[in-house]
């Protein structure tokens, strides 16, 4: 990203012309910019960034020095008028948290000495929205309607009409019901991502997968349980090579589209539009309860939800998911009912053994 040449603003005077106020409010637009560069966030939400404060600079109508927290609660107020969404509105407030937050840490003594206002957090406790993501429970189908799901669409896969992309789309649904992985993630995975060489039944080199807060891609190595690694092995030796000659390339697409690269030849990779209608295709047919409502992000659910009704711990499914924090996965356990009672009376009938002892 190109940003304009800042000076040091503790060594500026006292502003005075309209040109200087104008000058100094971009300066301190590009410094919040160049720190987020500078702690990893990429080029793209960095521009984002900049067009929410400088949306809000055109909102107010003044300089961001003289901004007060009735400022921010009309231009969040004006935001949910205009009809965005709860959580574009959420995360620009987040936005401009950051920014004044990076302003009053850095520069609020110059922002006194140069224009004679002191700044302050106009982003309060009052007018922060709270986060969606509480509201909006994404509760996944129960075990045994992934499993009808599945089961059909296994049986389905010799009779379709064009068995390569049908195998496929079975594949990456496949990986998003047993690793969990996004569906960016899936189709990003090259045929070198495949580690049968490590643990004790390979793993998956995720290589794409989503950073924290816009900070570039978080790598991680997903074991394969869960029969991922018989999954890979019946995609690779039975399956994959009939996309194409490519089947050899370390760098060719695990997920291939049949469409041809025209230099090289090789098949190019798949899109998430046709792994995402290939699902809705497959709900539609043999689960249409949920239809509609089953996603690949929820098959992510269903995973999580899975491993931990079969015992494995939060802090493991943590690292499957590729999840930063340990809270963003509790929100994705959707457990039986009962599932708190059973908890209950096992502990009780340790208890209870201990003290027979």
């Amino acid at each position: 990203m190109a940003l304009a040449e800042v000076r040091s603003l503790g060594a500026a005077r006292r502003l005075r012309t309209a040109a200087e106020f104008e000058d100094f409010e971009q300066e301190l637009v590009d410094q919040f910019a160049l720190a987020q560069l500078g702690a990893g966030v990429t080029d793209g939400v960095v521009g984002s960034y900049r067009s929410v404060v400088f949306e809000f600079v055109r909102f107010t109508g003044r300089p961001v020095w003289t901004t007060r927290a009735e400022d921010v609660d009309r231009f969040l107020a004006d935001q949910r008028r205009r009809g965005r969404a709860a959580s574009t509105v959420y995360s620009r407030a987040g936005t401009l948290t950051a920014f004044f937050e990076f302003l009053v840490a850095r520069y609020q003594g110059d922002i006194h000495a140069l224009t004679g206002h002191v700044l302050e957090q106009p982003v309060d406790e009052f007018n922060r929205p709270s986060k969606p993501d509480y509201v909006a429970v994404r509760v996944p189908p129960a075990q045994q309607e992934v499993e009808t799901l599945f089961g059909a669409w296994r049986e389905a896969l010799p009779h379709a009409r064009k068995f390569l992309p049908a195998a496929r789309d079975y594949m990456a649904a496949s990986l998003w019901r047993r690793a969990g992985l996004r569906i960016t993630e899936s189709l990003m995975l090259d045929i070198r991502d495949w580690r049968p060489d490590l643990g004790e039944r390979g793993k998956l080199h995720v290589r794409f997968g989503k950073g924290s807060r816009g900070r570039g891609h978080k790598p991680r190595l997903v074991p394969a349980i869960n029969e991922i690694d018989a999954l890979m092995d019946w995609w690779l030796t039975d399956v994959r090579h009939q996309f194409g000659p490519d089947w050899s390339d370390p760098d060719a697409p695990l997920l291939p589209s049949e469409r041809r690269d025209r230099d090289t030849g090789r098949c190019v990779r798949i899109g998430d539009d046709a792994l995402r209608s290939s699902l809705a295709d497959a709900v539609d047919r043999w689960l249409p309860a949920w239809v509609g409502r089953l996603t690949p992000h929820g098959l992510r659910h269903f995973c999580a939800s899975s491993l931990y009704e079969r015992g494995m711990d939060l802090k493991a499914i943590q690292e499957i998911l590729g999840h930063e924090w340990l809270s963003t996965t509790t929100r994705y356990i959707h457990v039986h009912a009962n599932h708190i009672e059973h908890a209950w009376e096992t502990a009780n009938q340790r208890v209870a053994s201990r003290l027979m002892q």
